[in-house]
């Protein structure tokens, strides 16, 4: 992914379309990333979280231009939602889908092995938006979006230092809200 280079607004007659050529195969590696993470057999595909994310994209005319980073960090909130919404679907099929801990590693948030996991990590990462919002768009960029630490910076607007910072921050304090009891 290049750093600093803008997208063709989507407004203009073809936009949408030409803006989704430029940026699908990006789009995909997001999302099979993601989708990596998950559990064995989701039946969500790596095409389907694509599309799904981007028609909640829903590229806005009035949004205008915008750098490759700026986009890809608002396509990991799309995807982040797509998976949300779907192991939100899952649970509520089930009986019992109360929220159960996950772990953190020294290197990456881990894997969540199933929806009440997911969810676990929605709801708290909710509420450290509530808290820091730039955290949350940190773990966003890195976990949902799968975007290196130089990425992250560029949507976000700050250096890969206060990134790797902000990492280490929302890390720690949601294992610590994942995991109340200490463990």
């Amino acid at each position: 992914m290049g750093h600093a280079q803008e997208l063709p607004e989507s407004g203009h007659a073809g936009g949408a379309a030409t803006l989704f050529t430029l940026v699908y195969d990006e789009l995909r590696r997001m999302a099979h990333q993601q989708l990596r993470r998950e559990r064995e057999g989701h039946t969500l595909a790596t095409t389907e979280l694509v599309h799904e994310a981007w028609l909640r994209l829903a590229p806005d005319p009035a949004m205008g231009p915008l750098e490759r980073a700026q986009f890809f960090a608002i396509a990991s909130a799309a995807m982040r939602r797509v998976l949300i919404d779907y192991a939100r679907r899952r649970q509520a099929t089930r009986r019992g889908g109360g929220a159960c801990a996950i772990t953190l590693d020294e290197a990456d948030v881990a894997a969540t092995e199933s929806a009440s996991e997911l969810v676990a990590l929605d709801e708290a990462l909710s509420r450290l938006a509530e808290l820091d919002e730039r955290l949350a768009r940190v773990v966003e960029c890195r976990y949902f979006g799968g975007l290196t630490e130089e990425e992250t910076a560029s949507a976000l607007g700050v250096t890969a230092r206060t990134v790797r910072r902000d990492w280490v921050k929302a890390k720690a304090w949601l294992y610590r809200e994942l995991h109340p009891d200490g463990a």
